[in-house]
């Protein structure tokens, strides 16, 4: 018995420090990981996914994460980067605005590492790695969605700026919708040069809906939750984006264009924690082979406006996508 309970005790301590290893930096301590984000927290969409990843990280690896909400003031992006690097081993910059910050920060901070979301700065440092999205590959897939329920025959996109990563969204998506409808009407995008003003989102919307739209993208953050409530108060339809944000109104959000960020970040920290392993110095894109990037639908237990045959024609146009069959016009 002696021999048995010893044995035991021995299995306990190994698991407990291979547990605690995996949660470890280089130095031995728990691994620090901070999340800068340009705007807020709240968008439930892009934002909101990465903090769901470092939630996860901190649940299944024991790090220990931290927050910076830059709150879209661009004095504070490069001081945000310094100030976490600081106090982490890992630094997730999430947003385009950090692109200068990134630039000067990361060569004076080699001892730290540093993940760029949704842009790929390329020659920096051998401590950044980007990681890029095939949005436009999602968003075609949802302007096909959107144009098919679209009984009007027109459609409309939100953008929160015009930008190159935003207009990649729009590109795609007007190809989507011409794809499913050739004689169809994509209006022209609404920029509403804000991320954070649902009531700037609902105004835009409620122009595009008067002008014949049946469905609009919203691709604007938490500004795109205004486009949800014009949509509810229009009886028409909207398009979600980055998360599956159809739960937020399943009466109206038909499907939303998924761009895992909150997965990506994930596995990126993961693998380091597991392996060792940190790809810097290279741009990861995560195109639609990578299962990152696609269409969600909500759960069974929500109003499902898109049919199981319509579902099965996405899959299939997914998969001419992967194979090349159709390739998707792209900003980036």
């Amino acid at each position: 018995m002696k021999k048995i309970l010893s044995l035991l005790l021995c299995l306990a301590m190994l698991l407990t420090l291979g547990l605690t290893a995996m949660g470890q930096a280089e130095d031995g301590g728990e691994l620090r990981v901070s999340l800068c984000i340009a705007e807020t927290l709240g968008d439930l969409g892009f934002y909101d996914s990465a903090n769901e990843g470092l939630k996860r990280l901190e649940a299944d690896y024991g790090v220990i994460g931290s927050v910076v909400e830059c709150k879209s003031d661009a004095s504070m992006y490069q001081v945000a980067l310094v100030e976490a690097a600081e106090q982490s081993d890992v630094v997730v910059a999430v947003g385009w605005q950090f692109w200068d910050g990134l630039t000067a920060v990361v060569p004076e901070m080699p001892d730290t590492k540093f993940i760029f979301v949704d842009n790929g700065l390329d020659g920096v440092g051998d401590n950044l790695m980007s990681i890029t999205y095939a949005e436009n590959e999602g968003s075609f897939l949802a302007g096909y969605v959107a144009m098919k329920l679209a009984q009007s025959g027109v459609v409309g996109v939100i953008g929160g700026e015009n930008s190159d990563t935003i207009n990649n969204f729009v590109v795609g998506y007007k190809q989507g919708a011409l794809y499913a409808n050739p004689e169809g009407t994509v209006l022209d995008p609404v920029y509403t040069d804000d991320y954070e003003a649902p009531d700037k989102g609902k105004e835009a919307a409620l122009s595009l809906y008067s002008q014949g739209a049946d469905v609009v993208y919203a691709v604007a953050g938490k500004t795109g939750l205004g486009v949800f409530e014009a949509a509810q108060e229009q009886g028409k339809y909207a398009v979600g984006v980055d998360s599956d944000q159809k739960y937020i109104n399943p009466d109206v959000i038909i499907c939303s264009m998924l761009k895992r960020v909150g997965d990506s970040v994930y596995d990126v920290i993961s693998n380091y924690l597991e392996d060792s392993v940190f790809e810097g110095g290279t741009i990861w894109n995560a195109d639609m082979s990578s299962g990152l990037v696609g269409l969600g639908y909500g759960d069974d237990t929500m109003t499902q406006q898109v049919s199981d045959e319509l579902k099965a024609e996405v899959e299939a146009l997914a998969e001419k996508i992967i194979a090349g069959e159709i390739v998707v016009e792209s900003t980036r």
